[in-house]
């Protein structure tokens, strides 16, 4: 049996692909931990980090969506299974290097919400992406709180509230997405940049990250002066002129 997930590495770029491509990429609770183990591992040693999805589509989820459980698990059940899942949103904001994801068909529900977590994201104009939980009388703040500082308010309301599925170039527009490009270029398009981060600083590329994690969070007045510092300290390493 084909293992569910795949972590390969080439020099200082990791790829992880989500590789149950007969099942929409769902993967299981236990799975999606063994995931966030593999995000936490790769962003030690690498540059960056490529997320993909094996087969037609990106990912539909976790295995049990939609499932109503035969009896009804206590409060703390419940919140003990749902760190699985926060400790995944986790791995990709804490991650010290840039997660690229790829995104070439379906993204859906926890695959929507890993989609928008990644620092960058590219998205063939075939993908599509939808949150249907509310149509499975599931109440999704799990996945929405994936969205509050990548989405803005009224477009994730909108996702969330309709469960209805959108196109690649809405979700660029709702920032769910970074590049849309037609299906045939996605992997050019990815090596394009991949390339391009290979050819940077890798001081730069960690810097990047480091802000990006922080600035969006603060005033103007604390991204302002993090920038100051960050910029003076980064330009003057030598690493960056080797």
């Amino acid at each position: 049996m084909a293992d569910p997930v795949i972590m390969q590495k080439d020099g200082d770029v990791t790829t992880i692909t989500l590789n149950r491509p007969e099942a929409g990429n769902r993967q299981t609770d236990a799975t999606w931990a063994q995931v966030t183990q593999m995000f936490d591992e790769a962003a030690k040693s690498s540059r960056l980090i490529l997320f993909k999805g094996a087969g037609e589509d990106f990912c539909l989820g976790r295995e049990a969506m939609g499932q109503q459980p035969s009896t009804l698990p206590e409060a703390y059940a419940v919140r003990d299974r749902a760190e699985t899942i926060f400790n995944l949103y986790g791995a990709f904001r804490n991650a010290r290097v840039p997660i690229i994801g790829v995104v070439q068909g379906r993204a859906v529900g926890l695959g929507c919400a890993l989609a928008a977590l990644c620092d960058i994201t590219i998205a063939s104009d075939r993908a599509r992406f939808s949150f249907p939980e509310t149509a499975h009388r599931i109440m999704p703040t799990i996945a929405f709180s994936a969205l509050v500082d990548r989405v803005p308010r009224k477009a994730a309301t909108f996702m969330m509230y309709s469960a209805q599925e959108i196109d690649a170039h809405k979700a660029l527009m709702f920032g769910l997405a970074s590049n849309i490009v037609p299906a045939n270029e996605l992997e050019s398009a990815v090596a394009t940049l991949v390339d391009h981060l290979k050819k940077m600083p890798i001081a730069a590329v960690l810097a990047l990250k480091e802000y990006a994690r922080a600035a969006f969070g603060m005033s103007t007045q604390g991204a302002t002066d993090f920038a100051r510092n960050l910029h003076a300290t980064v330009n003057s390493y030598s690493g960056m002129r080797s």
